[in-house]
């Protein structure tokens, strides 16, 4: 089954975008920063078509609560795929064998967790159940449709708790509208889909801070 007529703009950019484009956050020359991967898998759902997300345990130390792409740190011995699948897998419980992968955006740099961070995109080509796996890891998995992220009244800008004069792209998911994706995927969501045409700016979108349980041990290391 090849992937639908929808996913062409995302298929088109993973041979045209910069990254530059997604973030001002770049690998500088000669690294020896840690190399992760992230699943960035396009599915249609119920819903129609969706991108599977999952939602950290909020009792972890760093970045309780935070939303992610399913991605870790590469094994020894991995390459970029097989990182972001195997995460996949150990977090939700997808079957790596119905994804599709289509290809990578550039790679991008966290700079407080010195990661570098290959973005994997996917066609969930024969969906498989997924779940939470780890209490102690994830809180949470979902199945975000499209049609809810482009939706106006889902937008949301959010203060950094670093520089609350800095304000960043955010969402409103999950079944109540109550959890909030922001930080460095939630750049990647906006960034993508505006270079596709997909989304917009909403300068007016307003303006949240984080709740409490997402503040709780920061760290300052942002998850891939």
């Amino acid at each position: 089954m090849n992937p639908p007529s929808w996913l062409d703009p995302i298929k088109h950019a993973l041979d045209t975008i910069d990254g530059s484009d997604l973030t001002g956050f770049l690998p500088p020359e000669d690294h020896d920063a840690r190399q992760s991967a992230v699943l960035i898998l396009f599915g249609e759902g119920e819903s129609g078509p969706d991108l599977l997300l999952t939602e950290r345990a909020h009792t972890m130390r760093s970045h309780p609560g935070q939303v992610s792409f399913p991605g870790g740190g590469l094994d020894e011995g991995e390459g970029a795929h097989e990182a972001a699948l195997r995460e996949a897998y150990e977090e939700t419980g997808l079957l790596p064998s119905g994804v599709q992968i289509l290809g990578d955006l550039p790679e991008l740099w966290l700079p407080p967790s010195n990661n570098v961070v290959t973005p994997v995109v996917g066609w969930w080509r024969d969906p498989s159940p997924v779940s939470v796996r780890s209490l102690e890891e994830v809180h949470a998995v979902y199945r975000v449709p499209i049609s809810e992220l482009l939706d106006p009244t889902h937008r949301i800008r959010v203060r950094s708790p670093r520089n609350p004069d800095v304000v960043g792209p955010g969402f409103m998911i999950g079944p109540d509208k109550d959890v909030i994706l922001w930080g460095f995927t939630g750049g990647i969501v906006a960034r993508l889909f505006e270079y596709v045409g997909w989304l917009g700016d909403l300068p007016d979108a307003p303006v949240v801070d984080l709740p409490d349980y997402m503040l709780q041990g920061r760290t300052g290391r942002e998850r891939p």
